[in-house]
């Protein structure tokens, strides 16, 4: 039975789940904007192995949330995921970070689901899944206007949730709009997900995989 560690580090949650054939056996997490990422990872994952009673040489795969996120919090967790699978050779997954987010949302037949992750200024990293989770827009960073996921919004209830749905509520005025801006990643929902492709050994290449940014970083000056 495969024992599967899973890091979400794309957003202000903190997560690290341990789960074994898709069920999660323990989680830890913290949501704070501090990105206090680089000092609590590794304690969760030290954490949920203890909780579980099992150890890092009892894991069969790690996988991490892939992006798009945080610049520094996708690094974080790709770089802890691929040290651990160089040094206990295990695989590597990878889950896009919408995706997952996603699945956090249970949906009737005519609705749609929209992660959106906020980034800078009024844009938004995004995509758009329908109720089985199956992805009917790719990811796309894209800047927040009145006619936003409109050609969706005519025939469907549109769910959006995460982070970037406060700048939709300021913008996006229609009927069919569902916000919920407080659900974040989180690697309870990376169980099932990151079984799947143990399953079918959908595997990174350790070496080279680097995080999905989707864009290129600007490094923010402060002001004097």
């Amino acid at each position: 039975m495969a024992l599967i560690l899973n890091l979400e580090t794309a957003t202000t949650n903190c997560s690290v789940s341990l789960a074994q054939e898709g069920k999660v056996l323990a989680i830890k997490e913290n949501d704070s904007a501090n990105y206090s990422h680089a000092e609590q990872l590794h304690n969760y994952i030290k954490e949920v192995l203890e909780e579980a009673s099992f150890s890092l040489q009892d894991i069969d795969a790690v996988a991490v949330s892939k992006g798009p996120g945080s610049y520094t919090g996708l690094r974080i967790g790709v770089s802890a995921a691929k040290g651990l699978c160089f040094s206990l050779e295990v695989p590597l997954i990878s889950i896009p970070t919408l995706e997952s987010m996603a699945h956090q949302l249970v949906v009737s037949q005519d609705h749609l689901i929209v992660p959106v992750l906020d980034a800078r200024r009024m844009e938004v990293y995004s995509a758009v899944y329908d109720r089985d989770w199956q992805e009917i827009r790719a990811t796309e960073a894209e800047i927040i206007t009145p006619d936003s996921f409109r050609e969706y919004l005519k025939s469907h209830s549109v769910h959006i949730i995460g982070s970037g749905a406060e700048k939709c509520r300021e913008i996006i005025q229609h009927q069919n709009v569902v916000l919920d801006t407080k659900v974040v990643p989180s690697a309870r929902e990376m169980a099932q997900l990151s079984q799947k492709k143990f399953e079918a050994s959908e595997f990174e290449n350790v070496a080279y995989f680097e995080p999905y940014y989707l864009k290129d970083f600007v490094l923010q000056q402060k002001k004097v």
